[in-house]
């Protein structure tokens, strides 16, 4: 783990009048079906814990304790999700964790419509707490990292503002959002998937993509916020609009996420997913089920917290030759009962229940999910509250499965309650 104290002496009082702000409106429409009742942040993730909790749990271990989380789209499950497993904070110290849902505060628009107008649209909170340093986080990215760090590097250079960046091989960067870089990481350029990325300097493979994580001189944010609001034509989002036209006339550093990215024990690799696909969001999952994950959710000394409702032991039941209860390289939460069924390298989340004679195998099954008897399921991801009916066979015939379900390019395939129901 970083020791951000080393970098700058004040950081404990910088951290004290750093306010987070977390972005979790967006409904993240490349994960299909599985958004159409809840917002990305909001999805399971990882067994017990939501996308949200990451960054929130971020802010914690690293000492901030001013976070706002702005919701939008379909924010019930999430909102009840903070309300019950993040009001621990006392407010008489001057911490909290609120919740700021899109309630068309500015006469002339209807809701959010870009990232820097959500923070735009709450600039009258913002000021009303007066904070020295401004962090804005995407709510719907996986990984651990030390927001400190990030900070003291802030404050260190004397930036106004400072962009988190994630080292990518060059030619993957096409994907993304590139940012350009002199020798000493001051920002010359945004790039939006470019076809030709940018080059880390002295690093002619690599170049760095925008996590969509800011940290803001408070005064110097909201004087841009307000400048970007007499601009026409613009879509009002940071990384398409503000940054690009910030940098250069001011300063804008790049601060490289492997500075502060906390990492599992003996690695040097630092993780960040975008779990934004079903092909992605499944390969994150498998991850977690192999002997060495990439992510460490075992670590003490970084926890992620979360709300789970309380639930018995896992349990699994019956040892016949042909209906034995197992699972084998596989993760399976709380409250889930494999009932002489056979699970394989998969992930059950809280209260998934396998019936007998039943074979699972690469597959995500989320909470509360029922999978009948006589069923296989292969390289699926089974939506929350499904009743998989007796004698079910999905993942062996794409050409079926693409007919009754969603079969992404990777050839996963994401069964809904909604797509069971038309069967």
């Amino acid at each position: 783990m970083s020791d951000p104290t080393a970098f700058h002496t004040d950081l404990p009082k910088a951290l004290k009048h750093t306010m987070a702000l977390v972005l979790a409106g967006g409904r993240g429409t490349r994960l299909m079906n599985l958004t159409d009742h809840e917002a990305k942040p909001a999805i399971p993730f990882g067994g017990k814990y939501r996308i949200v909790d990451f960054p929130l749990s971020n802010c914690l271990n690293s000492g901030i304790r001013k976070i706002s989380v702005l919701t939008q789209y379909k924010g019930h499950t999430l909102i009840h999700h903070i309300q019950r497993g993040w009001s621990f904070l006392r407010a008489e110290l001057g911490e909290f964790i609120e919740l700021w849902p899109a309630t068309q505060q500015m006469g002339d628009e209807s809701w959010y419509i870009g990232t820097a107008d959500a923070v735009f649209q709450n600039l009258r909170n913002i000021e009303e707490y007066a904070p020295e340093y401004i962090l804005v986080l995407a709510g719907d990215h996986v990984y651990k990292q030390d927001y400190g760090q990030m900070l003291a590097d802030h404050i260190e250079n004397g930036a106004e503002c400072t962009v988190a960046c994630v080292q990518v091989p060059r030619m993957d960067a096409t994907a993304f959002g590139v940012i350009h870089v002199d020798e000493r990481n001051w920002i010359t350029s945004f790039l939006e998937k470019p076809k030709d990325p940018p080059c880390v300097p002295g690093m002619p493979d690599v170049a760095y993509a925008s996590m969509g994580i800011y940290i803001f001189d408070s005064k110097f944010l909201i004087d841009q916020l307000r400048a970007e609001r007499e601009i026409d034509h613009t879509s009002h989002d940071f990384g398409k609009d503000v940054l690009p036209r910030i940098v250069d006339h001011h300063k804008v550093y790049a601060h490289d996420f492997g500075r502060s990215a906390v990492k599992m024990p003996g690695s040097e690799k630092p993780y960040w997913r975008d779990v934004g696909t079903l092909d992605a969001y499944w390969e994150a999952n498998m991850d977690l089920v192999s002997v060495n994950p990439e992510l460490d959710l075992y670590d003490e000394e970084w926890q992620i917290f979360t709300y789970q409702a309380q639930r018995p032991s896992a349990k699994f039941v019956f040892d016949d030759e042909d209906r034995r209860g197992e699972a084998i390289d596989s993760c399976v939460s709380a409250g889930c009962i494999v009932s002489g069924g056979v699970v394989r390298h998969s992930f059950l989340y809280s209260g998934v229940r396998v019936n007998s004679y039943t074979k699972v195998t690469d597959s995500v099954i989320l909470p509360d999910t029922d999978i009948g008897r006589h069923c296989r399921l292969h390289r699926v991801i089974v939506d929350s509250r499904c009743r998989i009916p007796p004698g079910t066979i999905i993942g062996e015939d794409a050409e079926a499965d693409a007919k009754r379900f969603h079969r992404s390019e990777k050839g996963i395939t994401l069964v809904t309650q909604e797509m069971l129901d038309k069967l």
